[in-house]
């Protein structure tokens, strides 16, 4: 993410700035320095040359002072005070050891000559005999004054003050030279920090521009672009960090291409699994989850992602996430609905870093309802295959045993038992060729022997021996007829004549079985765009709208005492549906109950013209 940065946030500000405040700490430091220096300098200076020209004037007036002639030397000394002053002097006064003021070079002073003086500045220089200074400021110009007043000492070694020399001046020009001095240093900074600014401008600009490059680039590959390569300017540490980021750019492109190729990979092999794969948190949060499992936890991946594995399981109120993970079996989820059933079988492996921490689970779905189908049918095909078989060795040993008891010597009985013994064991003869038919069908050894056969004539003669079983069977108390409703049309199909024959007799069988007295049983054949479809109907009692998706199964009986009583073994339908599924065929049953049932047969049918035999 590119963030705009203001000039005042940016480095070329930062490194200026630093620039700056150094060179005015310096520029102050130096400065102060400076000008404390040549202030003092030039004070001292300024009262030195004072003290000169005053120690001039002492042993200029000291032998005038020395002598004590009054009038002479008051001209004298009016004369030396005259040549004395000027150049910053504002006054000059010879004073003797009496405090009497002997001259003073100011004019409006002159009346005071004479008189004696109550400066305190002169009454101490006379008692004490030190050079007395003092600064002040002019009240009315407000000029810097300073003023020194020395003793004039006998030079005969007597140390006698004879007076003192009061000297007053203008230092003021000193501190306006001070002045001018001190602007000029000022002048001078601000052009020197100026060309700082400038200088660190480049010195700056000289740094970030290859700084400015690496982010760039930076946010660049970020972004997934590492296409870009950052100039080198230098062989110093940021030309290092510039060949650093090229070669990372280059190592991060290619571990970007290795990743993604492997997301790809396992994008690929989780979403053409055939197992469904959920993967989550350590939370137990839904993370990843391939198209397998939202087919068959039938939910999309909105619905999915970032929900709990618990709730997405529909195990949330039996478990927890501890104890799901704690459950070292596998475990089955139900996932059936109206239509269809579903039933999953679950494997959960934990994600463990080197650490042992645990950092998510991973869940594999496996899809065993077919599994499950084919063993609840395993399990229920021998229960019915022992009920079927026990139900008929049973009935056998009853009345093998009453013959052995001694009914063999009835003449009226004995045949009786016989008979139903035979009828017994050749059900079970049936039950078993049915069973090996299936079975063979089942393992795809069972061979159809194809020809083109008119099944107009093919349907015609099963019905005609069944009409002919009706009328010349004399046990029957059922009247039935048969009726016909047959295309015009002569329609040729492939098929195995005796395989076919066995179909339709066990449909007449069962019409027959199941049709009231007077009831009629309807044979179609119709012809449609490309299948031939044979329909029998009966008016019997129906079978159940429960129960009619479950007539094709093996061992399934509508009404299981009635059935069975009329000798059927279950396994008629089953192996209809095999034989039609063999021939590329359909067979289905349509029925109302109380009203009948109508059994469909449809079969492949390609038209011909009689032309394309010759």
């Amino acid at each position: 993410m590119k963030k705009k940065i203001t000039f005042f946030q940016s480095i070329d500000f930062k490194i200026i700035f630093v620039f700056i405040i150094l060179l005015l700490v310096a520029l102050e430091l130096i400065g102060t320095y400076f000008v404390r220096q040549l202030e003092t300098q030039l004070v001292t200076n300024f009262q030195e040359e004072k003290r000169l020209q005053v120690g001039f004037l002492d042993n200029t007036i000291q032998p005038i002072l020395f002598d004590d002639e009054t009038a002479e030397d008051s001209t004298e000394i009016e004369r030396l005070i005259e040549d004395f002053s000027g150049n910053g002097i504002l006054e000059v006064q010879i004073i003797d050891a009496q405090h009497y003021l002997l001259g003073t070079s100011d004019s409006t002073q002159q009346n005071s000559v004479g008189s004696k003086t109550n400066d305190k500045d002169v009454q101490q220089a006379l008692l004490l005999g030190n050079t007395v200074t003092s600064q002040y400021r002019d009240q009315t110009t407000n000029d810097r004054i300073w003023k020194l007043v020395s003793p004039i000492i006998a030079s005969d070694g007597s140390n006698e003050i004879l007076g003192v020399i009061a000297l007053t001046t203008n230092i003021e020009s000193v501190y306006e030279q001070i002045s001018e001095i001190t602007l000029i240093f000022l002048n001078s900074s601000l052009i020197a920090v100026a060309l700082t600014v400038i200088l660190a401008l480049f010195i700056s600009r000289a740094i970030t521009k290859p700084i400015t490059e690496m982010t760039q680039q930076t946010i660049q590959m970020a972004d997934g672009d590492y296409s870009g390569q950052v100039k080198v300017y230098s062989k110093d540490e940021l030309g290092i960090l510039s060949m650093a980021i090229n070669d990372l750019s280059t190592k991060v492109e290619e571990a970007q291409e290795t990743t993604e190729s492997e997301r790809r990979r396992l994008n690929s092999v989780l979403t053409h699994m055939t197992d469904g794969v959920i993967a989550t948190d350590r939370r137990g949060v839904i993370v990843i989850i391939n198209d397998k499992a939202m087919e068959m936890l039938n939910i999309s991946q909105e619905m999915a992602l970032g929900v709990s594995i618990l709730k997405v399981l529909k195990i949330d109120k039996e478990y927890t996430l501890r104890k799901l993970l704690e459950n070292e079996k596998d475990m089955y989820f139900d996932f059936s609905n109206d239509e269809i059933p579903v039933t999953l079988r679950g494997e959960f492996t934990l994600i463990q870093r080197e650490t042992g921490f645990i950092s998510g689970i991973v869940c594999v779905l496996h899809d065993v309802t077919k599994q499950e189908k084919i063993e609840n049918e395993r399990k229920e095909f021998v229960s019915n295959v022992s009920h079927e078989l026990r139900t008929p060795l049973t009935s056998m040993r009853s009345y093998l045993e009453a013959l052995l008891d001694g009914a063999w010597k009835d003449p009226e009985i004995a045949p009786q038992f016989l008979q139903v013994t035979q009828e017994e064991t050749d059900r079970m003869i049936r039950m078993i060729k049915d069973l090996l038919d299936l079975s063979r069908m089942d393992s795809g050894k069972g061979t159809l022997d194809l020809e083109y056969l008119n099944v107009n004539e093919l349907f015609d003669h099963v019905i005609k021996r069944f009409e002919m079983m009706i009328q010349s069977s004399e046990e029957s108390t059922k009247d039935f007829s048969i009726k016909r409703n047959f295309t015009d049309r002569q329609l040729w199909v492939e098929v195995d004549a005796d395989k076919m024959i066995q179909v339709l007799d066990n449909i007449m069988n069962n019409a027959i079985k199941y049709s009231p007295d007077g009831g009629t049983i309807t044979c179609g054949l119709i012809e449609t765009n490309d299948s031939v479809v044979i329909s029998i109907s009966d008016e019997g009692l129906g079978i159940p709208k429960r129960d009619l998706a479950n007539v094709f199964d093996r061992f399934f009986r509508v009404d299981k005492a009635r059935a069975r009583s009329m000798g059927g073994t279950g396994l008629g339908l089953a192996i209809s549906k095999e034989v039609i599924h063999q021939h590329k065929g359909k067979i289905w049953a349509e029925s109302t109950e109380g009203k009948g049932t109508t059994f469909y047969i449809s079969l492949p049918y390609l038209p011909y013209e009689e032309d394309d035999w010759e």
